[in-house]
């Protein structure tokens, strides 16, 4: 097994001393003065209890998703060792699987129940770095591939790991856009900006992890113009941890049950998060809320919440 260092254990003193800066920022230069989102305490707080509790859940995760790539580690013939040189290559790898992997838990709703954790807030500073989900047990299937091709499994935790510590750094306001040849290549403040913005034009755009060239490519990207609006299309304006971490699974529950059928059982499970099926006639609480757009079809933006609307 390779010996890695915890990249993101080794990085928590950064992560506070970033944090306090950014803080200090805000009291020389308030939120309303600058017109960025800012701070709030409750939302802080929220943001770095769902960080907390998501260390405790990955811990729990880790168990069989070790087993499962270890196992396939050993089946496969492969293998890369951990050198000077081919370290940058797993990085390059990871970050390209993550990719993929940001994108999906966007378009298909039960892994954007996972993810919609991240988006909750209505702020965007260092602490929504830290609003990480609970249920992360939806991500280990994209990077199958690099054990397949031989990667060690502690190489692709490590890699994983460098890729969320480099992410902290870009949840910020306070810090504008680079120059050119790193806002071409890299992703930054500017390009997460857009990423967590929820006006229509932007959702769903900007998923890089490090690199934003894998976006260029795949045609997901959209550079900063209007000030982003952070937060879901419709807000839950909660700050309790629990239901930040599972509102999105209780939605699918109550769609599920109110489903006409098991194809639009599926459809709420796998198909986008704004989803909704093609009827003659609204449910009662679709009526109720007008919810369902005409000849049913695609809810617009697919961060919305689901059909039933958290609030």
């Amino acid at each position: 097994m390779p010996h890695l260092p915890d990249v993101v254990l080794w990085s928590i003193p950064a992560f506070v001393l970033l944090t306090a800066l950014e803080l200090v920022s805000y009291r020389l230069r308030p939120a309303e003065e600058s017109g960025a989102a800012g701070y709030a305490a409750k939302d802080a707080a929220t943001s770095i209890g769902m960080g907390l509790g998501s260390l405790a859940f990955d811990a729990l995760w880790k168990i069989p998703i070790v087993a499962v790539y270890a196992g396939i580690y050993e089946l496969t013939p492969l293998r890369v060792p951990v050198l000077w040189w081919t370290l940058p290559l797993m990085l390059l790898a990871q970050d390209f699987f993550y990719y993929w992997s940001h994108r999906g838990h966007h378009v298909v709703r039960i892994l954007w129940a996972c993810h919609v954790v991240h988006h909750s807030s209505r702020k965007f500073n260092f602490t929504t770095a830290l609003r990480q989900p609970w249920t992360s047990l939806t991500v280990w299937p994209f990077y199958v591939p690099m054990i397949v091709l031989g990667v060690h499994p502690a190489a692709v935790a490590f890699c994983s790991s460098a890729n969320l510590v480099y992410q902290f750094w870009v949840h910020t306001e306070r810090v504008g856009r680079l120059p050119r040849p790193f806002e071409y290549v890299l992703n930054t403040p500017s390009h997460h900006r857009v990423h967590h913005a929820s006006q229509g034009g932007y959702l769903d755009r900007n998923f890089g992890g490090i690199l934003i060239v894998w976006d260029r490519l795949f045609g997901s990207f959209v550079p900063e113009g209007e000030r982003p609006v952070y937060g879901l299309t419709k807000n839950i304006d909660t700050y309790n941890p629990l239901r930040v971490a599972t509102h999105e699974y209780a939605a699918i529950a109550r769609d599920l049950r109110a489903a006409r059928g098991w194809r639009e059982r599926a459809g709420r499970v796998f198909r986008g998060p704004g989803w909704q099926p093609a009827r003659l006639t609204p449910t009662k609480d679709e009526a109720s809320t007008g919810d369902v757009p005409p000849g049913g079809a695609q809810a617009p933006g697919s961060r919305a919440a689901a059909p039933e609307r958290v609030a």
